[in-house]
């Protein structure tokens, strides 16, 4: 019996030296990333769709026709209104009534604006799971696809975009890229190497596994309000 543990204890240990070299970053394990990111960015581009000149306008009409409700608001102090006004607008089904609130978190770097002032109850924390509303913002938003791109990190809780009935997020007009191979570029150029989760969100949660009828919120949001900060570029 001992010698059967010893047995199994020392496969383990070969196994997790194994996955700590795998994970150590030594001279030559950087200087093969450089190569990789070099090699992509020289290689040319598969056939893609056509690309609206005005990504903004792009970006908002694809999101729309994906059962997002976009807005443009010019700056940070409007968002809180804008997502008071919003709220106030949802007419729900007697059946779901309950998952609107004027209650809810955001990331924190939304944590200063006036949502007392707008008669919301904002806190700038991670969802702990019951939380009905959940403002975010995004790493960048594609205009191919009314995508939002997010990536994990402290300061931007991914349970906040996926939890809540309700998601609003907050894309900035200057942060929409053409499609999804812009946004992998902006990924390496800004932040060097990919984050421990890279998210995409295009549209509400759905589902039309049940005789091909499509069901909103069967794993996430019921609802996503897009709103549209500044002008772009």
């Amino acid at each position: 019996m001992a010698s059967e543990l010893d047995g199994n204890r020392a496969s383990r240990d070969a196994i997790l030296a194994r996955v700590r070299k795998a994970l150590g970053r030594d001279a030559s394990d950087v200087r093969a990333q450089a190569e990789a990111v070099a090699y992509l960015a020289a290689r040319p581009h598969g056939p893609r769709p056509t690309v609206p000149a005005d990504l903004v306008a792009g970006f908002m009409q694809r999101a729309t026709e994906i059962a997002s409700n976009v807005e443009r608001v010019d700056s940070l102090d409007a968002i809180p209104g804008a997502v008071a006004r919003y709220l106030d607008t949802l007419q729900l089904p007697p059946e779901t009534t309950g998952t609107s609130s004027r209650a809810g978190v955001c990331w924190p770097e939304f944590a200063a604006l006036d949502w007392n002032g707008a008669g919301l109850a904002i806190e700038p924390r991670p969802t702990v799971g019951g939380d009905r509303l959940g403002i975010s913002g995004c790493f960048c938003a594609i205009a191919e696809t009314g995508t939002l791109v997010l990536l994990a990190a402290p300061e931007a809780p991914t349970a906040t975009v996926l939890l809540p009935d309700t998601h609003i997020a907050i894309v900035r007009a200057d942060r929409i890229v053409s499609g999804m191979e812009e946004a992998f570029a902006l990924i390496r150029a800004e932040r060097g190497e990919l984050p421990r989760a890279v998210n995409m969100v295009s549209g509400p949660s759905r589902t039309g596994d049940i005789e091909q009828t499509i069901v909103l919120g069967a794993h996430g949001p019921f609802r996503m309000h897009v709103l549209v900060l500044g002008q772009g570029t």
